[in-house]
């Protein structure tokens, strides 16, 4: 059975000072759902139903003010996939670039999915030792218990990227270590029949930044990359190994988080 991927927004964000943030001012979540032989993958999951509840208790009154998240229900993970014709319980599988606020919101909508994790990531935001990482992870996403399913970073080569780990029973996808942003931040791979999709989470914030000739990346932006930043040498590494793998592998097709003009790419009727 060939996979279908979705591409949805979870989660739009007007943030202060939008104009600094690029030609479009505003930045959104883009998720994945994937139907595989084993049910329903989701790759992030944007805000979740108990965010858009309680904003300030979930996600900290300096996120909501600084980002100004939209909160719309009809953006929720959980709505759109019973749009889609779906139930709840058909999403098995969550995988996570990174356990940031506005990755992990929307885990409790889906209880009964096992959720894959960067094991470095995981201890990160178990642990919170920096006060970034008390800001950004927000344990009420996940107080209600999810069945963890940790990845060593460990596994084999891929395109470049060493210790890319499998997934028993989803042979499709696979976890690149991609960090920087936070400690344990990956990327996501999807092996379609048209090549590999890679969602690179927060690895970069505009599609600017993937320009093999001339990289460049709007001035909010990239203050607000510097500021989020655990790791900033293996950020720019890992940034430069992406440009790289646009450059040399046309089979795969990268694209972040938070990147408007690249969601539309997807969403666009084919032959505009």
């Amino acid at each position: 059975m060939a996979m279908r991927v979705h591409h949805l927004n979870c989660g739009s964000l007007c943030p202060a000072f939008s104009s600094f943030m690029g030609p479009r001012g505003f930045m959104l979540c883009h998720c994945l759902l994937i139907e595989t032989e084993d049910g329903l993958v989701l790759v992030d999951t944007g805000f979740g139903q108990a965010d858009l509840a309680e904003p300030i208790k979930r996600l900290g009154w300096g996120f909501k003010t600084m980002t100004r998240p939209k909160l719309d229900p009809a953006e929720t993970a959980w709505a759109q996939v019973q749009k889609l014709g779906f139930s709840v319980d058909d999403v098995r599988h969550i995988f996570l670039t990174h356990l940031d606020l506005d990755h992990a919101g929307g885990l409790s909508d889906f209880p009964r999915a096992k959720v894959h994790i960067h094991a470095p990531e995981l201890d990160a935001a178990a642990a919170r030792t920096h006060f970034l990482e008390r800001e950004r992870y927000k344990p009420l996403q996940w107080a209600h218990g999810p069945e963890w399913v940790r990845h060593e970073v460990h596994g084999e080569s891929w395109k470049g990227f060493d210790c890319v780990s499998a997934v028993e029973g989803l042979p499709d996808l696979l976890i690149v270590p991609l960090a920087g942003h936070t400690r344990g931040h990956a990327g996501i791979a999807v092996h379609t029949d048209g090549g590999w999709l890679l969602h690179c989470g927060d690895a970069y914030f505009s599609h600017f930044e993937m320009d093999v000739e001339k990289p460049s990346c709007p001035v909010g932006l990239r203050i607000f990359q510097s500021v989020m930043q655990m790791n900033g040498k293996e950020r720019h590494h890992n940034q430069a190994r992406l440009r790289e793998l646009a450059r040399d592998h046309g089979d795969v097709r990268l694209f972040c988080a938070h990147d408007p003009d690249e969601l539309d790419g997807f969403n666009r009727p084919a032959g505009l």
